[in-house]
């Protein structure tokens, strides 16, 4: 898959999941360096702490690119929910979840294992 298209996927995956809620505000943010993808997801739901740490475990299962690779198509099809996040996980390097003022911060970080995820931030205020 292109990285144009993967990205493409990648947002499709996660504005889905974020509008399977209703929100009436969703931002989708994206960073782009050579070894690595910062991408940033904030809507105006807020969420319990369980329903965090929920999509918090989902998005940081197991790397398994070679499943990512095979399922990846497949998300959005039949997929709702946790299940179209644990496909998205597997082709993630770290996914964060919190809770801002007004609403829910995703942020996903895809690459090398060089790419360092803590320089590309989106600060929650």
């Amino acid at each position: 898959m292109q990285k144009k298209e993967f990205l493409m996927h990648l947002i499709g995956e996660m504005g889905n999941f974020i509008l399977d809620e209703n929100p009436s505000r969703m931002v989708i943010s994206l960073h782009q360096e050579e070894d690595g993808i910062h991408l940033c997801i904030i809507d105006n739901n807020q969420r319990t702490e369980e329903e965090i740490e929920d999509i918090k475990k989902a998005l940081n299962c197991q790397r398994r690119p070679e499943m990512a690779g095979y399922y990846g198509a497949m998300a959005g099809h039949d997929l709702v929910g946790h299940a179209r996040l644990n496909l998205i996980g597997w082709q993630v390097k770290h996914g964060d979840v919190s809770s801002t003022d007004n609403g829910t911060k995703i942020d996903l970080w895809l690459g090398s294992d060089q790419f360092d995820h803590g320089k590309f931030n989106i600060p929650s205020k």
